[in-house]
């Protein structure tokens, strides 16, 4: 090999590698651009909602991209509050999974806010759908999820033209929800695992757990919640607004199961008001008057034993036409107070069966 040759042999050894590392360079420093155009694409497609990722991180060792401040609003709302507000989510691959020859995610939310503006849904009444963003939000991540894990989000339900506004929130919550599939079963089962914990309105404690399928446009479940100690004073702009009463002091609690099979719903809810007070000190006389009117009916519907005021409310129907039971639940007031008082835990009485046997029932009557 001639001296010239030689030269130019050590030039390519070295020129070619140089170049597959700038290449590679320039490949790592503009992808997160070009996963955060995707992204943007993906949620500016969805319709009657706009939506706009701020930055995107990535992490090609560890195989996990990090959203910052995605947001997702009404297109036609009245508010600049956000539908949807994730300000970081963290999704990863799981290598022990990918070991064993199965591609699946993990993903971890931080301070993910979710409010559900009563004024700004109603006005997307026809134009924008809930199946749209989900499954936009789904196609962000088009494997299997084998674990969701939330940090000290915070749902609410706002309605800004009533007077006061109603605040009904869950902040601190805290969610684990495991195996989540993007692949839709034949057969109904409910793969995913979940547990979240969350503090309501007025200091309560909320307890959910329970099994769900998540991958359906109306997700399949069996759930079991509880609602503790929360100060009913929080109540006070809601039962205000629909019912013109308020509370001076007591405590509130609600306990429910929930079950829904194909569109189906069967539940039940139990509300309970401990050493409840209703007439304030700085009411009118009309409002006072009929405060008054309303604690005397209180005080004879109550349980004196336990000061309580409880009953137990079914559900049951298609969750476009759900409809409740009155006369039960008007009956199990008075259970409450001269035969028995409710016991203040979820009375594990409903489970995905009953759903299922419901939806049966209700689709062999349409098919006739």
């Amino acid at each position: 090999m001639s001296k010239e040759h030689k030269k130019s042999y050590k030039k390519k050894r070295y020129v070619i590698p140089a170049v597959l590392i700038i290449l590679l360079i320039v490949i790592r420093l503009s992808l997160p651009y070009f996963v955060k155009d995707y992204v943007n694409k993906v949620l500016a497609d969805i319709p009657g909602y706009n939506g706009h990722v701020e930055d995107i991180d990535l992490s090609i060792i560890r195989g996990a991209y990090t959203i910052h401040g995605m947001y997702l609003n009404t297109v036609n709302g009245n508010t600049e509050l956000p539908f949807l507000d994730f300000k970081k989510t963290d999704i990863s691959v799981e290598w022990n999974a990918l070991l064993n020859g199965k591609i699946v995610s993990e993903i971890e939310m931080t301070e993910p806010t979710i409010l559900y503006v009563f004024e700004d849904q109603q006005d997307t009444t026809g134009v924008a759908d809930t199946e749209d963003w989900s499954k936009a939000l789904t196609d962000l991540v088009p494997i299997d999820i084998n674990q969701l894990t939330l940090k000290n989000g915070k749902f609410a339900f706002l309605q800004l033209q009533a007077d006061p506004n109603i605040d009904l929130h869950l902040s601190n919550v805290e969610l684990s929800a495991s195996n989540l599939r993007n692949v839709v079963e034949k057969t109904r089962t409910l793969p995913s695992n979940l547990h979240a914990t969350a503090t309501s309105i007025g200091n309560g404690d909320v307890i959910l757990d329970g099994d769900m399928n998540l991958v359906k446009e109306i997700p399949d479940m069996d759930l079991s919640f509880s609602l503790e100690n929360a100060n009913a004073k929080a109540l006070n702009d809601f039962t205000n607004f629909y019912a013109g009463i308020d509370f001076d002091e007591g405590s509130f609690d609600l306990f429910g199961e929930l079950a829904i099979a194909d569109g189906y719903m069967k539940g039940s809810f139990k509300p309970i008001l401990k050493d409840a007070k209703l007439i304030g000190k700085d009411d009118g006389f009309l409002q006072t008057l009929w405060e008054g009117f309303v604690g005397f009916f209180k005080f004879i519907l109550k349980n004196h034993k336990k000061d309580t005021l409880a009953t137990k409310i079914p559900v049951e129907g298609d969750l476009s036409n759900v409809k409740t039971k009155i006369w039960p639940t008007v009956s199990r007031i008075f259970r409450n107070a001269w035969i028995q008082a409710y016991k203040e835990v979820a009375d594990d009485d409903l489970n995905y069966e009953d759903a299922t046997k419901g939806a049966d029932k209700l689709n062999n009557k349409k098919s006739k």
